[in-house]
């Protein structure tokens, strides 16, 4: 797609792909208030440009809005993962970096360096601020992004029935506690 301006019928849909597979999702990882979703974004993929090449404010925050509006009416705290030139830094709200006591980093994520999606977050939340890791109970990677680095150990993918948003492949994941222990260890069966 190499329109500057989206079509309004391709915005709803990917808004709609995104609210349908973060509901799912946290629904499936068993998110609760004050868990913490991650998810990469890469617009251009999303509208079947290569990783980096196309970058798109408008198709950012249609997929912002449709994982925004799930996380926030149960209570989530989005990271939103900022572009390789940021090194992957998250974009959070200041409420969680003062609950986790995660250092700030300065820094304004831009459509090409930190990309269109964190840049969308940034300017949508309500005290944003950039941290360099975190550690998330459950993740989106939309457009093969590389989330991983900030998810909690385990990852444990997750099937949700929305295989892509746009034209961007779509991974999620949850995390479960580590086992530990030998062969006489037995394991809470609810953890898995």
């Amino acid at each position: 797609m190499s329109d500057k301006k989206m079509e309004k019928t391709f915005l709803e849909k990917v808004k709609t792909e995104a609210k349908a597979a973060a509901g799912e999702l946290v629904d499936m990882a068993g998110l609760t208030a004050g868990d913490i979703l991650v998810v990469g974004c890469s617009s251009s993929e999303v509208t079947g440009e290569k990783i980096g090449t196309f970058s798109s404010v408008e198709t950012a925050e249609a997929v912002f809005e449709g994982i925004y509006s799930v996380v926030t009416e149960k209570g989530i705290f989005l990271a939103a993962q900022c572009c390789e030139h940021l090194n992957r830094a998250l974009i959070i709200e200041k409420e969680l970096v003062d609950r986790e006591r995660w250092p700030i980093v300065n820094v304004l994520p831009q459509p090409k360096a930190g990309g269109s999606f964190a840049t969308t977050a940034y300017h949508a939340m309500k005290e944003p601020v950039a941290v360099e890791h975190i550690k998330a109970k459950a993740g989106m990677d939309i457009g093969d992004t590389l989330i991983g680095m900030h998810l909690l150990d385990v990852a444990v993918p997750v099937r949700v029935s929305v295989k892509n948003i746009g034209m961007a492949h779509l991974v999620c994941a949850r995390t479960r506690p580590k086992f530990i222990g030998g062969i006489r260890a037995a394991y809470d069966e609810d953890k898995m």
